[in-house]
């Protein structure tokens, strides 16, 4: 019986760069774009002898790179061994040997015996992510067609992602794999970690509420958390993992010595027993409902200009920071209020739409048609001024942020809001409807972000087309990690439309 799990993709909106430290906040909105993980036996009978066996087989397929990869797993240590060719997945790796090691440290021994006997079946595992995940933009332009949400919309679910061509050595190149900085390491790694603690029997992630489910969620949270960091080679402040288990929220990150003490133990102890303690462990982060105020939307614009190295660009603030730590402090001050305010205004918002939403509805609309400039002659009673008050007040906000994060890139030697971007964000903001925009996360040439009024996205989206920017099918979706009913490609799920879920 297959086990198919999905994470979703993820936007962060504030909390750039000083997420990364404790007690900073960050506000992350998870997305429809997400990333599937189908586990199954690879063997559908068990051999007489197969007791005796001291590992099992696991085949890892990713069509969309037109993979297919198969291991050797260790029954004892949970070790991985690549017996084919193909360029291995760090990410899937861990997720499986940690969700293994979970399940047996978490197990009595009758549990012990079935768990045996489901990796004696050994695991067959596809992944698949959204198209959203992965910019197609060669291919839209390849087949002469606009730089528009509707040529995205008619690619295949799950196509292909484009392969360098042949080297001159005749041996293929890795595959070559253009993002659009919505966190697929993270998507990827929980929907995998899901899929097998659900298959394995440690969590049973079909029930949408309740306590016993978030204390599931907590389980998939803490070892998807500890397989990403481990894949990555360091310990990272999580909020893409940790949208991708919960959804939309407000986070602080961990302390990362809960991490960090596992990767010393495992020097000297068991990866079972280094699980456990993880499983135990203080894991202090902090997480507070989020989500957009009605009637507004999350877009996301791909400029076409590559992408950024994440790390590389946190390296790069982190030495800024140790080599002039007064103005870095002075700075990181400043965009942490701006945050703050942004973080508060919206909130504000949401409590107005709940308390006066005619009203609130009626100046969201107004707003929708017109630049923000004509938002001050709107207002004719009280609770109006409030609702417009906000919105100026989260514009406001989100320009300083802005303000701040291209102020700290330019004095760490790095483009946080490159020339391009400043000059693509301000005349997105100066669009009708446009509440904010700005760069996600740590910036740089990923895709950028609009919050929209009403309907006033699809107007933006036409005017990003005529500056080469394609706007991406991408929306809000508050929904963390889910197990699916059946196979998503079965369903025709494209990547703007997810399947509905009551929760």
């Amino acid at each position: 019986m297959a086990v198919i799990a999905s994470a979703p993709g993820k936007v962060l909106i504030t909390g750039g760069y000083l997420v990364l430290e404790r007690p900073n906040a960050g506000i992350v909105l998870s997305t429809n774009a997400r990333f599937y993980a189908i586990v199954k036996p690879l063997y559908g009978e068990l051999r007489p002898e197969c007791w005796l066996w001291s590992w099992t087989d696991l085949k890892l397929t990713s069509p969309q790179m037109g993979r297919e990869t198969i291991y050797k797993m260790s029954l004892k240590h949970f070790t991985l061994q690549c017996t084919s060719s193909e360029t291995r997945n760090p990410f899937v790796e861990y997720a499986v040997q940690y969700a293994v090691a979970a399940a047996y440290a978490t197990a009595d021994n009758d549990r012990k015996n079935l768990l045996q006997k489901l990796l004696l079946q050994g695991f067959d595992i596809t992944i698949l992510g959204s198209n959203d995940f992965y910019s197609y933009r060669n291919q839209i332009e390849a087949h002469g067609l606009p730089l528009t949400p509707e040529s995205l919309a008619s690619l295949l679910p799950f196509t292909s992602i484009t392969l360098n061509s042949e080297q001159s050595d005749g041996q293929n190149s890795k595959p070559e794999v253009a993002k659009t900085g919505l966190g697929s390491s993270a998507a990827m790694t929980t929907a995998v970690v899901a899929a097998l603690l659900n298959y394995l029997g440690v969590v049973n992630l079909t029930s949408y509420s309740g306590a016993q489910h978030q204390e599931n969620l907590d389980v998939v949270h803490i070892i998807a958390q500890t397989a990403h960091c481990m894949a990555q080679g360091k310990v990272g402040s999580g909020f893409d993992v940790s949208s991708a288990v919960y959804g939309s929220h407000r986070y602080i990150r961990f302390s990362p010595e809960v991490i960090s003490s596992a990767q010393n133990a495992l020097m000297a102890l068991p990866l079972e027993e280094v699980i456990s303690a993880v499983l135990k462990g203080k894991w202090d982060h902090e997480r507070t409902k989020f989500s957009l105020p009605p009637l507004m939307k999350l877009l996301l614009g791909e400029p076409g200009t590559g992408g950024s190295s994440t790390p590389s660009m946190v390296g790069a603030v982190k030495n800024w920071q140790k080599s002039d730590p007064q103005k870095s402090l002075d700075t990181w001050r400043q965009l942490s209020e701006a945050n703050t305010t942004l973080e508060a205004q919206l909130n504000r918002l949401s409590k107005l739409a709940e308390e006066h939403w005619e009203t609130y509805k009626g100046v969201i609309y107004y707003c929708s048609m017109h630049q923000s400039e004509k938002w001050i002659k709107q207002p004719s009673d009280a609770v109006s001024q409030e609702i417009v008050k906000a919105l100026f007040g989260a514009r406001e906000a989100m320009l300083n942020i802005r303000c701040y994060m291209k102020l700290m890139g330019l004095a760490a030697g790095i483009p946080i809001e490159p020339d391009s971007q400043t000059e693509l964000l301000d005349a997105t903001m100066n669009m009708p409807g446009v509440l904010l925009a700005g760069v996600p996360g740590a910036g740089g040439f990923d895709a950028v972000f609009a919050v929209t009024l009403g309907d006033s996205g699809n107007d933006l989206a036409k005017a990003w087309s005529s500056h080469n920017v394609l706007a991406l099918l991408v929306r809000e979706d508050p929904h963390g990690v889910l197990i699916e009913n059946s196979d998503p490609r079965t369903n025709q799920i494209t990547s703007g439309i997810h399947s509905v879920r009551i929760v």
